[in-house]
């Protein structure tokens, strides 16, 4: 058999006809493209156009939607989903999409899962509305370009609910905050800590529940002024794709004996328990 092909290859030469990976049936080049990322396959996408058409098929796509990708593109888009191919629904979800008014989810990079960020305009603050103690700053240092940011207050109470069908895995749940007022100055980042004071003696309390009866709770001071932190509030548990989990989540520090100041509250984030690393890029 071996002598055979090395006689075919001979003949293709002596015609003229030079066999390269372009010649591979598509059938064989998709087969190949399923074990690469999505960036990968884009880049193999370039090569020819053998590979071209092989990174279109709808079964190398598939393996990196999450498994509620039809729940999404209806939520997100409406039933727009039977038009498209999987590679275009992959290219819709793939970015942050926003729904429900402050909330935006996009597909997390090792495949499979989701993420989903919660803005600080869709928590319940108390004492938002009012100017002695809260303002709303506008920040590149945020998805949604505005953070929330208290000057002082006798406490800290943020809370907010999330109802939405995950894929299958374990997520954890964070807070995004940072301590001191950051802003742009001749395009170099300058950092305002005078008003930071109280976080230093009591814990903020971080809580976690769900309505399949899940719970988490933690407590730390706030720490490394200048920095945005995530705080991790927990981890919870999604077994079934097409059961609508209700999340709530809350931020306290509501010990009235010392004012506290300098905190901006960016988002709340949810992200597949393993895409922690993901956290340094935020």
């Amino acid at each position: 058999m071996g002598a055979a092909m090395s006689d075919s290859a001979s003949k293709s030469l002596e015609q003229g006809q030079v066999q390269g990976l372009g010649d591979m049936p598509e059938s064989c080049l998709a087969s190949v493209l399923l074990y690469l990322d999505p960036p990968e396959i884009c880049r193999f996408a370039s090569v020819n156009r053998a590979f071209y058409r092989a990174s279109c098929s709808d079964f190398v796509w598939e393996p990196n939607l999450p498994s509620n990708y039809r729940y999404l593109m209806k939520k997100l888009y409406g039933d727009v989903e039977e038009n498209l191919s999987k590679k275009e629904i992959y290219a819709r979800l793939h970015g942050p999409n926003s729904f429900d008014s402050g909330t935006k989810v996009w597909l997390d990079r090792t495949g499979g899962g989701i993420c989903i960020s919660v803005s600080s305009k869709a928590l319940k603050i108390t004492g938002i509305d009012d100017r002695r103690y809260w303002t709303q700053i506008p920040t590149e240092e945020s998805r949604f370009g505005t953070v929330a940011y208290l000057q002082q207050m006798w406490w800290l109470e943020a809370e907010g609910e999330l109802e939405f069908k995950f894929p299958p895995g374990t997520y954890s749940l964070f807070f995004r905050l940072h301590l001191g007022k950051a802003w742009k100055n001749l395009g170099r980042r300058v950092c305002k800590l005078d008003q930071v004071h109280g976080w230093n003696i009591k814990p903020v309390r971080f809580q976690l529940s769900t309505s399949d009866g899940q719970h988490s709770l933690s407590q730390c001071y706030l720490h490394h002024p200048g920095q945005w932190v995530h705080y991790h509030v927990g981890d919870f548990v999604v077994g079934n794709s097409k059961t609508l989990l209700k999340i709530k989540f809350s931020v306290t520090q509501i010990d009235c004996t010392h004012t506290k100041g300098g905190l901006c509250v960016d988002s709340v984030l949810i992200c597949p328990s393993q895409s922690k690393e993901m956290l340094k890029g935020f």
